[in-house]
């Protein structure tokens, strides 16, 4: 495989795939075949609930495109290596799904198509800025934002209450309720710290981390930086004290611990929703629970996303045209939001679709607005950007947090694994 260095900016991507040492250009697509109405099949792969619902509302919008649909894995059960493999083999979809924390891997691997010149004029200045940032790469932008879901922390209003705190609006008012429930009942916690799926990544967002960024281009990786170790080390405080509960997040017991109010909140996201009401709803628990925007650290209010998907074209798709018309139908159409229903708790990504997402959503279930709370958690993002091969990270910040004394001791494995794994694979890497 032949070798391509190109200089980019500091905003730009400075990746490459495993099989090319160097820095990847941001590769022009080969221009779609016009016509006056784009026509013929289209392939969609996507890990989404919901989301074979979707197309057939597509096909029966209209006569002149038909999409195929196939339900793959996720990344965690080998979704993206199949992808990937497609897609060099030649027999990919035409659009496809594809995490943020995942979409820079699949740019420097040159494996998908700027969608600037394939989706009308204008659609990308429509995002918030920080979630167009999520899928723009030097000068071209690789996806489309499907969802930006803010991290929130959800309640049992009922035992803050019988507590006797409010909703808390800072990480220290956030460490007294944990002080205050454990008064009241020395057998319950506030929350949980999920150890097989540690939120340090958006936590360490929402207090003004970057871990991840461009400089003389090169990467700088800053995992263990002040700001994300006073995350941890507050986090590891109340562990210590005994004032939440590590645990494995989703697991049988986390769920048995939600029904019987051992555990009384989670750090989640806007995606939550659906699954809190499932583990929860089968022991009364409706109408007690609340969502509420993550509290701050300095008095300022900051958000982060948590998770959150984009959707991409490959740069072999045989069929860019039409395959650009679902792309932009499938991320800006109420419709589309309607067709996929109740399954998820969808806060778009698109302005304008929040209505829509919360009319198929089991709002129901709570006691407060959620969407509006998503719209307050969503408000002040922060800068964030993240690693060209972030899967590294994820896989070596699990493995640290259970094997680590501390999650401070964690945070500094994951950080040396990331550097050592990215200049394995050719990458400069800036001290």
């Amino acid at each position: 495989m032949s070798l391509r260095r190109t200089s980019l900016s500091v905003a730009a991507l400075v990746a490459t795939s495993a099989l090319v040492a160097g820095c990847a250009a941001s590769a022009p697509a080969a221009e779609p075949v016009k016509t006056e109405t784009p026509k013929g099949e289209v392939t969609f792969w996507s890990f989404l609930s919901g989301m074979a619902d979707v197309v057939a509302a597509f096909n029966a919008s209209q006569d002149d495109i038909t999409v195929k649909f196939e339900e793959i894995p996720n990344g965690a059960n080998g979704g993206y290596t199949k992808l990937s493999a497609a897609i060099e083999s030649g027999s990919g979809p035409d659009v496809v799904g594809i995490e943020y924390d995942r979409l820079p891997g699949f740019v420097a691997a040159e494996q998908l198509a700027p969608v600037d010149d394939l989706v009308s004029e204008d659609i990308l200045g429509e995002y918030d800025e920080q979630v167009r940032n999520l899928v723009s790469f030097g000068d071209a932008a690789y996806a489309l934002p499907y969802d930006a879901p803010p991290m929130v922390i959800w309640y049992r209003q009922d035992v803050l209450e019988a507590a006797g705190v409010e909703v808390p609006t800072t990480w220290d008012e956030f460490e007294e309720a944990a002080r205050a429930v454990k008064a009241v009942n020395p057998d319950a916690y506030l929350t949980s710290f999920f150890t097989n799926e540690p939120q340090l990544a958006p936590m360490s967002w929402q207090a003004g981390a970057e871990w991840f960024s461009v400089e003389d281009e090169s990467w700088k990786v800053s995992v263990d930086d002040k700001k994300s170790q006073e995350v941890a080390d507050y986090w590891q405080r109340l562990i210590d004290e005994d004032l939440v509960k590590a645990q494995l997040g989703f697991s049988d017991e986390w769920t048995a611990d939600l029904n019987s109010g051992v555990v009384n909140a989670w750090v989640g996201g806007s995606w939550s929703a659906s699954a809190l009401k499932t583990r929860t709803e089968a022991s009364g628990q409706a109408g007690k629970w609340i969502a509420a925007a993550p509290p701050s650290w300095d008095g300022e209010p900051t958000g982060a996303l948590s998770g959150g998907t984009s959707f991409a074209i490959p740069e072999n798709s045989e069929n860019a045209a039409a395959a650009a018309v679902f792309l932009e139908w499938l991320v800006t159409s109420p419709d589309a939001i309607e067709a996929r229903g109740a399954v998820g708790t969808a806060y778009p990504a698109y302005p304008g679709l929040s209505d829509v997402a919360a009319s198929v959503a089991p709002v129901d279930y709570y006691a407060n607005d959620i969407y509006e709370v998503f719209d307050e958690a969503s408000a002040n993002l922060g800068p964030w950007a993240w690693g060209p091969k972030y899967d590294l990270t994820a896989t070596a910040l699990k493995d640290s947090v259970t094997a680590s004394p501390t999650l401070s001791e964690a945070l500094t494995a994951t950080q040396q694994a990331t550097v050592d794994g990215l200049e394995k694979l050719g990458l400069d890497i800036k001290d």
